[in-house]
């Protein structure tokens, strides 16, 4: 028995790295030929190395033969991947954070063919899982005993994984504190203090809870490790990629258009299911008028600064 990670960006190599040091695992990547000389993955995790149980493989039908998959791939192309390959008779986990833009969906209902699936989400850095530091993530799952299986499989001396039957909850935590991350970002870039980013994360945490409410989430599920954790790890370290595209936003600095930024593409699709559910979300909003360049710091702190004062 094996794991399969689909994936070979930071987050899947860092997965691969720590559970290969207890149990086999099978790491799939569209280019091997550097990580299977240097054993390690010198673009995305360089200095750390692969362990004896992790194999590189090109080949998606040698991963397949694990009997559980991580999906590391990004969220605006797992309904792609999904779609492509047959996930019948096995078991997936997904392990991104986002609303798909085409669907309004989160990442377990992109793989509808998986006979069990669940979802890995929580406050972490694939350097810090990667070099054995330790971390906590939530382990969503509707299934009691294959959410028990798969914590005992997944979970490592520093790797410690909690279990929730609540999918959406943990799922919308995951995608939403992306935006705020991104908010909070561009908050400090443009200099408005650290003031003026606890103020953008509290009211961002609520909207959050809103919209999670609106979707039947259990509200306990946000107060954990896939909501406030996350939130507070993404919107204070430059190690998030989502805050530091915020800090570009708010410098008027250029950002890497190859890097993939989960929380750009949720702003996009929550305006959408906003709209749809009638919510009202004014940072999310604001957020995903600065991504899309309908507006700039100045015009969204005008946006929610001039909103009608009111009890919290």
């Amino acid at each position: 028995m094996s794991v399969g990670i689909i994936g070979a960006g930071a987050f899947g190599t860092a997965l691969a790295v720590t559970l290969a040091h207890r149990q086999p695992v099978a790491l799939w990547a569209r280019d091997t030929r550097d990580m299977a000389t240097a054993r390690e993955n010198t673009a995305r995790l360089p200095g750390v190395r692969f362990p004896d149980q992790l194999a590189v493989s090109g080949k998606l039908d040698t991963v397949f033969r694990s009997d559980i998959l991580l999906l590391a791939v990004p969220m605006q192309a797992l309904g792609g991947f999904a779609r492509a390959h047959d996930l019948s008779g096995k078991t997936v986990v997904a392990c991104c954070k986002g609303i798909d833009l085409e669907t309004g969906n989160g990442p377990t209902a992109m793989v509808p063919s998986a006979t069990q699936s669940a979802v890995l989400t929580g406050p972490s850095f694939a350097a810090d899982i990667a070099r054995g530091l330790p971390t906590a993530l939530t382990l969503a799952c509707t299934d009691a005993a294959v959410a028990k299986s798969l914590q005992q499989r997944l979970s490592t001396p520093t790797l410690r994984l909690y279990r929730t039957s609540d999918v959406v909850g943990a799922e919308l935590g995951g995608a939403l504190k992306n935006v705020i991350a991104i908010g909070c970002g561009a908050v400090m870039g443009a200099g408005l203090g650290d003031s003026a980013r606890a103020a953008l994360m509290t009211r961002g945490f609520a909207e959050m809870q809103r919209v999670a409410t609106a979707f039947g989430a259990q509200p306990d599920t946000l107060m954990g490790l896939s909501g406030l954790g996350d939130l507070t790890l993404t919107c204070t370290s430059s190690q998030s990629r989502n805050y530091r595209l915020g800090l570009a936003l708010g410098r008027g600095d250029d950002f890497d258009a190859g890097i993939t930024v989960e929380g750009a593409a949720t702003a996009q699709a929550l305006r959408k299911v906003a709209k749809r559910h009638n919510l009202d979300l004014p940072v999310c909003r604001a957020v995903a008028d600065l991504v899309a360049g309908k507006t700039d710091m100045t015009g969204a702190m005008d946006q929610l600064l001039a909103r009608p004062l009111k009890e919290e």
